[in-house]
């Protein structure tokens, strides 16, 4: 417990109680007593999020303000949101706050501590204190806390709502950043994800101006730091499992930035998908979430036995476990690792065309980050029928804040500096498309992944793919060579061309969007057919 005091930069008063910087087991006790959620077999914290359980993009803004205005890429992902409304939102939230308890976190952004950022997350919930103790870098020595001053402060009220006529909102939940405040108010939707992507825009932002590249991607290394892979990709290509390699370190499983010294980990703490997690097929994140300080998201439980089902969906698919990184047995204690190696670019392609892996050229790495490509299958989402593009500029569109070239840029000067070899890994469909083809088995994945960090794949011949242009091996070790050719795995040539025109097509129609904020060559690196 402490003084409301120290919240007096915020303009936030007369509330009830503030809870400075509680412990695991403490906030379970106050979670606990406030009717938030149940602890299970085990020891998991279990909670709901009610009528929001994932992210809401259409609900996100960024303020309109001198500081940052001129360069952010506004538009569908940045909209726009005036200080006016700000300031309204801002004061209605905070005469909500009043007599009310208040649950406050001091933590980081980023774990190499030259670059991270002071953080304070203050909840209404002892859950959420929780979750952002979990998700965000923790301060070793707790006689520094509280941070004198945060770089930024968010404001959780998941029971606070909007009026969109009056507030300038879309709906009743909102999720809004003031670059120049170094403020966020979220409200509306107790989803915890809000809380942790929020960090993460933030840091897209900060980050680029110093000439460092925020990245959504996963990362590890083998034997020494020095041997560093990033993994981008996706939801469902296999980023959290291939990283997650028994015989490698774990740097982190999602946000990253590369620096002059090297890869460091944007979290603490990981927020993986739960739904069908089984001890044979993701056994570390199985136990990982199976443990005392571990919170499951929307996970359904028996509440006499107490006992978690992972394969219920009646309250989402997205179920999710949020646990400390260090819960892995194979995770780098400092959260950070030397310049890559290689770069692995995954996707997962339901037509069938793509190779199982290609090395990509400086022009095509530029291009297929841009690009950001992965397709969804039928059952994903509702509606979907057949395979369906989708594509995500630098693998992380959501939470980009600078136009996409910044991001690229600096992607191009890191590559070129530390000369990182790149790579496109087709984790998707052989032999034909989602239903008449199968999958690409995982233990050929992990022999590609495998082959591409010891080196072994950097030395194999090389043969270029007509309709994409893309580099393949002629042989990988462990790999049946049969496949690596995806066109010569597809009973019907010209069924198999087909389809690689009409991929082809979507990929050439979404790189038209960027026209002239790209240069020329860039769009001669996809395909031509």
């Amino acid at each position: 417990m402490g003084e409301a005091s120290g919240l007096n930069y915020l303009g936030i008063r007369n509330v009830r109680e503030v809870y400075w910087n509680l412990t695991t087991p403490a906030l379970y006790e106050a979670a606990i007593r406030r009717y938030e959620g149940m602890v299970s077999h085990l020891g998991p914290f279990v909670f709901r999020t009610g009528e929001h359980t994932g992210r809401l993009p259409k609900d996100k803004f960024l303020v309109q303000e001198p500081s940052s205005q001129d360069k952010i890429w506004w538009g569908p992902v940045n909209q726009a949101l005036s200080e006016e409304s700000f300031e309204q939102l801002r004061r209605r939230l905070l005469a909500y706050l009043q007599g009310k308890d208040l649950f406050v976190q001091d933590c980081y952004g980023g774990s190499d501590p030259h670059y991270r950022i002071p953080l304070r997350i203050i909840t209404e919930r002892a859950v959420h204190s929780l979750f952002a103790r979990t998700l965000f870098v923790r301060e070793k020595d707790r006689s520094k806390l509280p941070h004198a001053k945060p770089a930024f402060t968010i404001i959780h009220a998941p029971d606070f709502h909007a009026d969109p006529g009056f507030d300038g909102t879309r709906s009743e939940a909102f999720i809004t950043i003031h670059l120049g405040k170094g403020l966020v108010l979220i409200g509306g939707t107790a989803y915890a994800g809000e809380i942790k992507k929020s960090v993460f825009t933030i840091l897209n932002y900060l980050l680029p101006l110093q000439g460092i590249l925020s990245m959504h991607c996963s990362a590890n290394f083998g034997s020494s730091p020095d041997d560093t892979t990033l993994f981008f990709g996706l939801s469902g290509t296999g980023k959290t499992t291939l990283s997650a390699d028994p015989h490698r370190t774990l740097i982190g499983d999602d946000e990253h930035g590369w620096t002059d010294s090297g890869i460091f980990n944007f979290e603490g703490g990981c927020y993986a998908k739960a739904i069908h997690l089984s001890a044979t097929g993701e056994p570390e994140i199985y136990a990982a979430s199976q443990r005392f300080g571990a919170l499951l998201e929307n996970v359904s439980l028996d509440v006499e036995t107490r006992r978690i089902d992972f394969d219920d969906e009646s309250l989402t698919e997205n179920t999710r476990a949020a646990y400390p990184v260090r819960y892995l047995p194979h995770a780098a204690a400092d959260g950070m690792g030397g310049h890559p190696k290689n770069v692995v670019f995954l996707t997962c392609d339901a037509f069938g065309v793509l190779p199982p892996v290609s090395r990509l050229t400086q022009d095509q790495t530029l291009y297929h980050f841009l690009s950001g490509y992965t397709a969804k299958v039928a059952g994903t989402e509702v509606g979907i029928r057949s395979p369906e593009a989708t594509f995500s500029t630098c693998f992380g569109a959501p939470f980009l804040v600078h136009p996409p070239k910044t991001y690229a840029e600096l992607l191009k000067k890191k590559l070129a500096e530390h000369g990182s070899r790149v790579w496109l890994v087709n984790t998707g469909w052989s032999g034909g498309p989602y239903g008449e083809g199968s999958r690409i088995s995982l233990a050929a994945t992990r022999a590609i992944v495998r082959a591409i960090c010891n080196g072994s794949l950097a030395k194999a011949d090389l043969v270029e793919e007509p309709f994409f242009h893309l580099q393949i091996p002629r042989t990988c070790p462990d790999v049946d060579a049969t496949i690596l050719s995806p066109q010569s795995t597809w009973k019907n040539p010209e069924s198999y061309r087909h389809q690689a025109q009409r991929l082809a097509a979507l990929f050439r129609e979404h790189f038209a969007r960027f026209g002239a904020h790209v240069p020329a060559a860039l769009a001669k690196a996809g395909p031509l057919v």
